[in-house]
């Protein structure tokens, strides 16, 4: 029996079981704790294609795998976390039952892109519209951004159900815009070859320095503008 070739789909089992445990600390509205599960499993969801290569045993099994257990952690637990943030948004006497289940348009925005970056063979190297784990980043970090920051703007802005709505609607378009992202894989030191990355990296840093949680969101923020503007660059 080949031990090796289990280890790959093992860890990525491990990625959907954090994102299962992860959906029930968000229906007790722990989203701290579901924060940290998202991210752990985002962390298994690298080195499960890490191992893959370092031991040879990439298959298509694999990558579906891959896709399942992702459509889960960074599928349906942003999309449950944006329909807690439209309920909480609502005003308790409000009949309107609808508008937080709109949340969950993150999850669908989720599976296209999870199901057609299967399929999409121009992404081998980086990426064309934003990757579900980064998406899930930003949205999971919403929550904590309202518990935590001390601005009044940001407060009002996060609980107005229509400023969450245009950014669920956003987060499914994003993820499935024909956007390249620039790669975040450094393949060797040089730092003209690195430029991008080390920029991106230097200004992740300081982000979140000064900003905490709301570095979060800001960063994904920074990732997608700064491909665009590269984007720009590379065209003329």
């Amino acid at each position: 029996m080949n031990i090796k070739k289990h280890i790959p789909n093992i860890i990525t089992l491990l990625n959907l079981f954090c994102g299962c445990i992860a959906i029930i600390f968000v229906s007790e509205d722990d989203f701290e704790m579901a924060f940290f599960f998202v991210c752990l499993g985002i962390f298994l969801d690298f080195f499960d294609g890490f191992f893959a290569r370092l031991f040879k045993v990439s298959s298509p099994l694999g990558l579906q795998l891959d896709s399942l257990a992702d459509m889960v952690t960074s599928g349906v637990v942003p999309g449950y976390v944006m329909y807690s943030l439209l309920k909480m948004s609502q005003n308790p006497a409000s009949t309107d039952v609808i508008i937080p289940y709109l949340g969950f348009i993150i999850a669908l925005g989720s599976c296209y892109r999870l199901a057609n970056f299967n399929i999409d063979t121009r992404q081998t190297d980086s990426f064309i519209g934003l990757p579900t784990p980064a998406n899930a980043l930003f949205i999971l970090s919403l929550p904590l951004v309202l518990k935590y920051s001390d601005s009044l703007v940001v407060f009002e802005i996060l609980s107005n159900q229509w400023v969450l709505l245009i950014i669920t609607l956003f987060s499914a378009y994003i993820m499935n815009a024909e956007i390249p992202l620039f790669s975040l894989k450094i393949k060797d030191f040089t730092f003209k070859k690195n430029t991008l990355q080390i920029i991106f990296l230097t200004l992740s840093i300081l982000l979140l320095g000064f900003f905490q949680y709301l570095g979060i969101p800001l960063i994904i923020i920074t990732y997608v503008l700064l491909s665009v503007v590269n984007n720009k660059f590379l065209k003329k």
